[in-house]
């Protein structure tokens, strides 16, 4: 396990009783650097939408833990975010909340010439994706073939 992984895990250990007491979901936890800076960023979600007091509270609470626990070697901000509408599934409970839901699939290489598949998530498990699209047909992708699958937009 890389070090950012253990980082990451272990914050989403910290976050997870304190985001059970607000009846929030965890989305994500994400370390990454960004020019010169270092981010601890996690994403939660409830019913309804997250908002910005949500947010400060997650933080309010967590910022002292992390000072005390002191885990991580390098300097980093701490960010608590919504995970936004465009958010990536990566979790069991991402595709869970999305079934039957229209998702966009982008794949790493054209499948029957195309790149971008849209349907809605019909099914899914460790390994592989199915669709079903506005012309009714089936389409099952590995997830090994996925760059990317979010819930689509519909503006």
């Amino acid at each position: 396990m890389s070090r950012r992984e253990e980082y990451e895990q272990k914050t989403e250990e910290l976050l997870l009783p304190i985001l059970s007491r607000f009846h929030f979901d965890l989305v994500d936890v994400e370390y990454v650097k960004e020019g010169n800076t270092w981010f601890l960023r996690a994403y939660i979600d409830k019913e309804g939408g997250i908002t910005v007091n949500d947010c400060e509270d997650v933080a309010r609470e967590m910022n002292p833990i992390l000072d005390e626990l002191d885990y991580i070697d390098a300097s980093y901000t701490f960010e608590v975010s919504s995970p936004g509408l465009g958010r990536p599934l990566k979790k069991e409970k991402d595709y869970a909340r999305n079934l039957g839901k229209d998702v966009e699939i982008r794949t790493y290489r054209p499948i029957q010439h195309e790149k971008e598949f849209c349907g809605i998530l019909h099914a899914y498990d460790d390994s592989a994706v199915t669709i079903v699209t506005k012309d009714d047909v089936e389409l099952s992708f590995a997830k090994s073939d996925i760059a990317l699958i979010r819930q689509a937009l519909d503006f």
